[in-house]
C-alpha cells in the first residue's frame, strides 16, 4: 500500500481507496488524480485485499472506493457492498476487464454505483465516472434524508396524542389521524370527504365559526377552546389551533387543525371550583348562623316565658305557640345551613344503622302521604357506624320530601340498608378518592319523575332547585351532602328523566364499639328543676336576662356576668359554692374556653356548660372540651336548657373525664 501526495487543500480533499492487488493500476490512477488535482483534489490509498480494505475503512473516512476484480468475481463485489452498507454508506466503482452487459448488471445489482473497464481507464473517463458517482450518491443521500424525515413526520402525526385534521382550502377533510378517530368516534373513511361541520355541537354561536373562517382564510392562525360533538352525541372540549398550509408560491392550499382534548381537565377544574364555591358558602353559612341563632334563642326564650304566664286556651297562648313554631322552623333552616357547611355539632354514638332508620321511617309515613307506598328493607350483617341520629333523620327527611315532590300522583319509595365492601374496582369507576373498606349503605329509591341529565350534576349545590318559586329552599340535598361528608361518607345519585331516582349513601364502619351516653329526650317529661348556684355568662343582654329569669323560676340561684372577665370577678368574690357555669363560647375580652381554663384554677369544682351559635369548628378552636356532654347549640328552647343543665349537674364525672388543670385544658385540641 502507498499514498498519493497531498496537493489540494484539506477542506476539499476527496479520500479515495483503491482495493486490488494490481500495483500498476494504483500508480496509473494516482497519476491521473495528480494531473487533475486542480479540478478534483483527491488522495489515493491502496488496499491489496478485501480484509485490508475493511480494516482501513474502519480506521479512516473515505469518500469513494475503487474496487478491482475479475469478471467472475461477483461474490467479492457483493461482500464489499454488504460491508459498506452495514456502516456509513460510501459509493464505490468497480474496475474490471472485458465485462459484458450481463456482468455489468450483476455488478450494479451487487451494490456498485458504476462500472469502468480498465481498457478505457483514462483521465477523462475516470474523472467523469467519479463525478457522476459522487453526484448520484449525494442525490441518493438527500432523497434518503428526505424520505427518513417524511417517515418520521408521518409517524409523529400518526402517533400524536393530539387530534390532527387536514382539509383542502375549501374546508373538505382530506386526512385525520388515529387520535382524531379515537376522540370523535368517526373513522378516517367516515370523515374524509366531509367538512368539519360534522363536529358542530350547537353550543356555540354562528359568529364564532364565521370569525374562525375569516381568520384562517387570510392566512392567520386561529386558536380557541371549542365545544364539539362526538359521533355518539357526547360533547367534548378541545383546545383547537388551525393554520394555513402554503405552496412555494405562497398560495393557501390546505388547512391543518391541531386539537388537544381538554374535557377531563375542564371537568376537574369545574369540580375544584364547585368545591371552592361550596366551601365559601359553607363559611358564610357558619357566620350567619351565629347571629341568627342568638336572635332565635331570644325569640324562643321570651315566647316560652310569656307562654307560662297566659291563660291556657286563650288566643294569646295560640299566638305565642305560632311564634315558637315559626322559630322552630327557622332553627331547622339554620341546622340545614350548618349541616351543608359540614360544621354542625354532632351527638355521635356508635350503633347499627337499622334500628335508627326503623324508628325514623315510622315518622316518614306522615311526611310523604298515604298515596305513596313506603317500604323499609333492612339489610343483614350491617357493620356499626359512628352516627348522630338527628343527622340521619335529616338525611331521610330531605330525601323523602324530594321523593314525595317527584311523585305528585303517588308511587313507591323504598329505603334499604346493606353491608358492602368497596374495592379498588368500584373506586376506580367513581374517579374519586374513596378509601376501600367496609361501609353501611343506605339506599333511597323512588318511582318519580326523575332528574334530567342537565340538572343531575348540580343537585348537591346549595340553593339549586328545580322546584317552582316558593316551593323549596334549595338546601335539602346540599344538607344531605354536607352531613354525609362530615361523617366521612360518600353519596351518589342515579337518575334519568321519567325513570325515578336512586340515592346511595355509604357510611364507613368502625372497628370498636365506643360507649356514649344517649341524649335525654327533651320533648317529654316534667320540666327539670334545681337548687344549685349557676354562673350565667352571656354577652347578649336580652338573652342573658331571659335565661336568668327562667333558671330562677325553676329554683336555681343565678349569678349574671356580661363577659368572661366579669364572670371571673364574680367567681372570686362570691362566698359560696358555684356548682355550674353556663357560658357563651365566643365573647369579647375573654372567651368561654379561656374562662373555663381560669375557673379550673379559681374554682376547680365548678362544672362548665358551653352554649354557642357558632359552627362546630369555631367551638373547637376556642378550646372547648367534651363537646358531646358539655355543649348546647343555639338556638335552644328553655326546656332544652333546663334538661341540659340538670344533665351536666347530675352526671358522674371521673377524674379522667374532667381536665384537672389549666395546663390540661390549654392542651386540648
Amino acid at each position: 500500500m502507498s499514498t498519493a501526495a497531498q496537493h489540494a487543500p484539506s477542506r476539499t480533499l476527496l479520500r479515495v481507496l483503491l482495493v486490488g492487488n494490481q500495483e500498476e493500476d494504483f500508480f496509473l490512477i494516482r497519476e491521473i488524480l495528480e494531473r487533475n488535482r486542480d479540478s478534483m483534489p483527491a488522495e489515493l490509498d491502496h488496499a491489496s485485499s478485501l480484509e485490508e480494505a475493511k480494516h482501513m475503512l474502519q480506521r479512516g473516512h473515505y469518500g469513494l472506493v475503487l474496487f478491482e476484480h475479475e469478471t467472475n468475481d461477483a461474490s467479492a463485489t457483493k461482500l464489499l457492498a454488504e460491508f459498506l452498507q452495514a456502516g456509513e454508506t460510501i459509493p464505490f466503482i468497480v474496475l474490471t476487464d472485458r465485462a459484458d452487459e450481463k456482468a455489468v448488471v450483476k455488478i450494479i445489482e451487487a451494490g456498485a454505483s458504476d462500472c469502468v473497464e480498465k481498457s478505457e481507464l483514462n483521465g477523462a473517463n475516470l474523472l467523469r465516472t467519479m463525478r457522476c458517482t459522487l453526484n448520484l450518491h449525494s442525490t441518493q443521500q438527500q432523497r434518503k434524508l428526505a424520505e427518513d424525515s417524511s417517515r418520521t413526520l408521518s409517524c409523529a402525526v400518526e402517533q400524536s396524542a393530539d387530534t390532527i385534521m387536514i382539509t383542502s382550502s375549501q374546508g373538505i377533510i382530506e386526512y385525520v389521524n388515529p387520535a382524531f378517530e379515537a376522540l370523535t368516534g368517526y373513522s378516517s373513511e367516515e370523515a374524509v370527504g366531509q367538512t368539519p361541520r360534522i363536529l358542530t355541537s350547537g353550543q356555540q354561536p354562528p359568529e364564532l365559526y364565521r370569525e374562525l373562517w375569516e381568520t384562517i382564510s387570510i392566512g392567520n392562525v386561529y386558536h380557541n377552546i371549542l365545544v364539539n360533538r362526538k359521533k355518539n352525541g357526547e360533547l367534548y372540549y378541545v383546545d383547537e389551533s388551525i393554520s394555513a398550509i402554503r405552496d412555494a408560491a405562497g398560495s393557501i392550499t390546505h388547512f391543518v387543525s391541531n386539537g388537544r382534548d381538554l374535557t377531563k381537565r375542564l371537568h376537574l377544574e369545574a369540580q375544584l371550583l364547585q368545591a371552592q364555591k361550596m366551601d365559601a358558602v359553607g363559611r358564610l353559612a357558619g357566620g350567619v348562623a351565629h347571629d341568627f341563632n342568638n336572635l332565635l334563642t331570644i325569640i324562643t326564650s321570651y315566647s316560652e316565658l310569656a307562654l307560662d304566664s297566659v291563660e291556657p286556651g286563650s288566643s294569646t297562648q295560640s299566638r305565642l305557640q305560632e311564634i315558637l313554631s315559626a322559630a322552630g322552623r327557622a332553627a331547622g333552616l339554620t341546622r340545614q345551613l350548618l349541616a351543608y357547611s359540614r360544621n354542625q355539632p354532632q351527638a355521635l354514638r356508635v350503633a347499627e344503622l337499622n334500628p335508627v332508620v326503623s324508628v325514623i321511617v315510622q315518622t316518614l309515613h306522615r311526611l310523604i302521604g298515604e298515596d305513596i307506598e313506603l317500604t323499609f328493607i333492612p339489610g343483614q350483617g350491617l357493620g356499626r357506624i359512628r352516627l348522630d341520629p338527628m343527622q340521619i333523620e335529616q338525611i331521610l327527611m330531605n330525601l323523602a320530601a324530594n321523593a314525595r315532590d317527584a311523585m305528585p300522583e303517588g308511587g313507591r319509595c323504598t329505603i334499604a340498608t346493606a353491608n358492602v365492601r368497596l374495592d379498588e374496582e368500584y373506586v376506580c369507576q367513581k374517579n374519586a378518592v374513596i378509601p376501600v373498606g367496609r361501609y353501611a349503605a343506605l339506599t333511597i329509591t323512588d318511582t318519580g319523575s326523575g332528574i334530567s341529565a342537565d340538572h343531575l350534576p348540580h343537585i348537591f349545590e346549595p340553593f339549586y332547585t328545580t322546584k317552582p318559586s316558593g316551593h323549596g329552599t334549595g338546601l335539602g340535598l346540599a344538607t344531605v351532602y354536607g352531613i354525609v361528608k362530615q361523617n366521612h361518607g360518600f353519596v351518589w345519585a342515579y337518575s334519568e328523566a321519567g325513570m325515578g331516582t336512586v340515592f346511595k349513601i355509604y357510611l364507613p364502619c368502625v372497628q370498636e364499639r365506643v360507649a356514649t351516653t344517649e341524649p335525654p329526650d327533651s320533648a317529654t317529661g316534667a320540666m327539670s328543676r334545681g337548687t344549685e348556684t349557676v354562673l350565667l355568662v352571656e354577652d347578649e343582654n336580652s338573652l342573658r336576662r331571659a335565661t336568668a329569669e327562667f333558671l330562677a323560676l325553676h329554683g336555681y340561684t343565678v349569678l349574671q356576668a356580661k363577659d368572661g372577665r366579669d364572670a371571673l370577678a364574680i367567681a372570686a368574690n362570691h362566698g359560696k359554692a358555684i356548682e355550674l357555669a353556663v357560658t357563651d363560647v365566643v365573647m369579647p375580652r375573654l372567651s368561654g374556653g379561656q374562662l373555663a381554663k381560669k375557673l379550673a384554677n379559681v374554682r376547680p369544682a365548678t362544672r362548665v356548660l358551653f352554649v354557642s351559635g357558632y359552627a362546630g369548628q369555631t367551638i373547637l378552636d376556642h378550646k372547648v372540651f367534651d363537646v358531646e356532654n358539655n355543649f348546647l347549640q343555639k338556638p335552644f328552647t328553655l326546656r332544652q336548657l333546663a334538661t341540659k343543665v340538670r344533665s351536666v349537674l347530675d352526671r358522674n364525672i371521673t377524674p379522667s373525664e374532667m381536665p384537672s388543670s389549666a395546663a390540661e385544658i390549654s392542651s386540648l385540641p
